[in-house]
């Protein structure tokens, strides 16, 4: 398995470990742009000698060599988690809160207490779960512990929407993971939507001329932090 791109390294964890930080955490989200299905936050703690080759981006790698790669990550970290939020509570929180309510699932989940975050971006949804966050953007490239996360929780949601593509098959989960393509946009056209569409998505109003499931407003977004 050769991966592609440049190998991310633990150039930020060193720089955290060396300012006194015991336990660095890498969070990474997964789902939030699909239109059925759980939104899913990974949470990775590395150590700090051995290493797992080939680990990159999950968007870099395919999806037969994430799943050759997800024991040995998993095998190969000090804790992980997988945090997440399922399509109801997306609809019911806003996908704001629902990816705060996942990271706090998924730091919950690692048996450890980390005192640092690295995520990717410009956007803070760990906190207050983790007294420091580190933004940093294409922190997924280029930060072995967020790539782990990465790879930890998009193996975790495919494995759970190819199970759904089983009591779901017209929308062929199995392929898209609940994300937009022209085979699911043609089945939400002919079925409508399934009972895991996340369904205050706009995406009800343009793909779903079937009265059958009239789209879902939130009254209000209520605040969980």
């Amino acid at each position: 398995m050769a991966a592609p791109g440049r190998a991310p390294t633990r150039k930020i964890e060193q720089q955290l470990w060396d300012a006194g930080y015991e336990y660095v955490v890498g969070i990474d989200e997964v789902g939030r742009g699909a239109w059925a299905g759980p939104l899913m936050v990974g949470a990775a703690v590395l150590p700090r000698d051995r290493r797992v080759r080939n680990v990159r981006d999950s968007k870099l790698l395919t999806e037969r060599d994430r799943e050759r790669l997800f024991d040995r990550i998993a095998a190969w970290c000090v804790a992980w988690s997988v945090g997440a939020v399922s399509q109801q509570e997306c609809d019911e929180l806003g996908m704001t809160a629902a990816q705060k309510l996942a990271c706090q699932r998924a730091i919950s989940g690692l048996g450890v207490v980390p005192d640092v975050a690295v995520t990717d971006g410009r956007w803070d949804f760990v906190s207050p779960h983790v007294p420091k966050v580190e933004l940093r953007v294409k922190a997924d490239r280029d930060c072995l512990s967020v790539a782990a996360a990465s790879v930890l929780a998009k193996v975790v949601r495919d494995r759970e929407m190819r199970v759904h593509a089983d009591t779901y098959p017209a929308w062929s989960f199995d392929t898209n993971k609940g994300y937009p393509c022209p085979v699911h946009k043609a089945a939400l056209q002919g079925y409508g939507p399934s009972a895991i569409h996340r369904r205050t998505w706009v995406f009800m109003d343009h793909y779903v001329p079937w009265t059958g499931c009239p789209r879902h407003y939130r009254a209000e977004q209520p605040t969980l932090f």
